[in-house]
């Protein structure tokens, strides 16, 4: 690495796995781009500015979880898709003279969920339980919408934007919402045996099962949906289409 070399970056915590940083260094190498993706795990997002100091070459950067939320504060700027969704997942850094930074926030989450389920979706009306309540669901909230799809909020406890917790998923509820979208970290590597807590047996062939995990590549989730007959799909495709945007947002101008 030249010390012309760009950076790009993922934060979160844990980092167990970062599938941008293997999809980012291999673009790199394979179009011959002056660029590294490095993996920025941060057990508190108090120590942003730090490693921000520490990397002055860094352009721009990914945020996973726990901090799609928290890093809002630090932001100079947010795009109104981004303020709309209330999370961000990737932040561009401008650099100023004297050294100064600014740091601007974007939301590529729903635009990468949005385009991965339209091909899914016969002819409507839908209505969709979307699990979780973390910054993911926020991004498939506001795509959903996007597209006409009508949205309960699904928790273990009752709050405020929350439409049912998982003991009030009755039939009636699970047939009249034939979209579920898992946007918890349930059922993730190497917990790969969980699963949410819904009512499976209710499932029909008209439903669509998306979990937002994309390792293991087939999820509990996705495996008990598919054994009623129901369309399942995992987040791979979403990730990538989220990996393209974001690079479309650090190369603009």
């Amino acid at each position: 690495m030249s010390f012309k070399t760009d950076e790009y970056g993922l934060i979160g915590f844990p980092l167990t796995h970062s599938f941008s940083q293997r999809y980012f260094n291999e673009k790199f190498k394979s179009e011959k781009i002056d660029a590294v993706y490095l993996n920025f795990q941060l057990s508190d997002i108090g120590e942003l500015m730090e490693m921000l100091s520490e990397h002055p070459r860094l352009q721009g950067f990914n945020v996973t979880l726990p901090y799609k939320e928290h890093i809002i504060p630090y932001l100079d700027e947010i795009d109104p898709k981004a303020k709309e969704i209330g999370a961000v997942n990737v932040v561009k850094i401008q650099h100023l003279p004297g050294g100064d930074i600014r740091l601007k926030g974007f939301n590529s989450d729903y635009i990468g969920f949005r385009d991965s389920i339209v091909p899914l979706l016969k002819e409507g009306p839908h209505s969709a339980l979307v699990l979780g309540t973390g910054g993911a669901s926020k991004a498939v909230k506001v795509a959903l919408k996007s597209i006409g799809v009508n949205i309960s909020m699904v928790s273990r406890n009752m709050k405020p934007g929350v439409d049912y917790t998982y003991e009030m998923l009755t039939e009636e509820v699970m047939k009249s919402h034939d979209i579920i979208v898992n946007t918890t970290p349930v059922g993730m590597y190497p917990h790969s045996e969980e699963c949410p807590p819904i009512p499976y047996e209710y499932i029909t062939p008209d439903h669509i099962l998306y979990d937002l995990i994309y390792n293991p590549d087939v999820t509990t989730f996705m495996k008990l949906g598919a054994d009623q007959g129901a369309t399942t799909k995992n987040g791979l495709e979403m990730l990538l289409l989220q990996a393209f945007e974001s690079w479309n947002i650090w190369k603009s101008k």
